[in-house]
């Protein structure tokens, strides 16, 4: 966080956080994580703005490819990504390696 403090997004109303979304980079591409907007400020727009800023964030570092991963199931989230110009890739095969089979 000290070292890309503006990694680290909000939106607020009234001093009152309303939404977050933290940025990362792997040098070659911008990645959307953990977008979360609270429930009662849902359909208003809010995730739609913590995307636009996290693009500006990235591409100010450069960066011109910009990706987030959203499960198969998240249906408002892929939605939303399509609404901001996003498109989906289906050819790309997810990994990972978990300690245990409950997490």
């Amino acid at each position: 966080m000290k070292a890309n403090p503006d990694y680290f997004l909000g939106a607020f109303e009234n001093n009152h956080i309303v939404g977050t979304v933290v940025v990362s980079s792997d040098l070659r591409r911008g990645w959307i994580n953990r977008l979360a907007v609270d429930p009662e400020y849902r359909r208003r727009g809010v995730a739609a703005a913590l995307i636009a800023e996290a693009e500006k964030t990235v591409r100010k570092r450069g960066l011109r490819i910009i990706a987030a991963l959203v499960d198969n199931d998240n249906l408002a989230s892929r939605r939303l990504f399509e609404k901001c110009g996003y498109v989906e890739h289906r050819g790309i095969i997810y990994f990972s390696k978990r300690d245990s089979g409950d997490v």
